[in-house]
């Protein structure tokens, strides 16, 4: 069944409205005719089944024949992501999405290509977003990750955000496999984490400064294993990790 996307405030009674883009790609592409059925996504949380009404040249008009709500995950991801060349920041969003990140927060580090300045940022994280919208479409997950203006790490820093669990991709001696420090919190805490970030670096990692600014904020170095990955491998590597982890261990409640 295919699959749109409607942010949560075009959303109206029992009817909905697909327009722009969405439209689009219903009528010129898919060529969809009256009574068909197909999924409308929110992402927050909600699934609309709905049967495809009358079309003008540009709007197509749904019939909601049925209403599903998701509860939200109990834990988010926040994939700290060094943007790496080319388009692959693109592809490492598609793949976080499917792989139930939260949020992504591309950054600019010391070794990362890209240099953007604040309209760039604000550009890029609309089109990012634009990535993970597409992603929940193709894989069906009912929450929207949130694609937040390229940052540096220092500044994220400076927010003072707080994770129960934070963690860094490390090549660096001393690193544990991501399982033991799962373990340790659920041994410390009685249960598994609730919010969880992850740093991967670029190309050449995070300078040393940055590894130890980033460790020094409460970042536990996790290993990858012997061979050195690809920025995009490492990501979809930790995020893998993560989602099983955190998942198995919401099955088990």
């Amino acid at each position: 069944m295919h699959r749109f996307y409607l942010a949560p405030d075009q959303f109206s009674g029992d009817e909905l409205f697909l327009t722009g883009r969405e439209a689009h790609h219903a009528l010129d592409v898919l060529r969809l005719r009256r009574g068909e059925r197909v999924t409308v996504l929110d992402g927050a949380g909600r699934q609309f089944l709905c049967e495809t009404q009358a079309h003008d040249r540009d709007k197509l008009r749904l019939n909601i024949l049925e209403k599903r709500k998701i509860p939200p995950p109990p834990y988010r991801i926040t994939l700290l992501q060094a943007v790496p060349k080319g388009k692959l920041i693109e592809s490492i969003i598609q793949k976080a999405t499917e792989l139930g990140a939260f949020r992504v927060i591309p950054l600019l580090s010391e070794r990362v290509v890209t240099h953007l300045d604040e309209k760039g940022s604000v550009n890029k994280a609309e089109k990012w977003q634009g990535v993970a919208v597409e992603a929940i479409k193709q894989c069906g997950a009912a929450w929207l990750p949130r694609v937040e203006p390229p940052t540096t790490p220092q500044e994220f820093i400076a927010r003072g955000e707080k994770f129960e669990l934070p963690l860094i991709a490390s090549l660096q001696a001393g690193s544990k496999h991501p399982r033991a420090y799962f373990r340790e919190f659920e041994k410390t805490h009685r249960r598994l984490p609730s919010t969880v970030s992850m740093w991967v670096g670029p190309e050449g990692d995070f300078s040393p400064e940055e590894y130890g600014l980033i460790q020094k904020s409460g970042a536990l170095p996790i290993s990858l294993g012997q061979l050195v990955l690809r920025a995009e491998t490492a990501a979809i590597y930790c995020l893998s990790i993560l989602n099983y982890e955190l998942a198995a261990g919401a099955d088990l409640r």
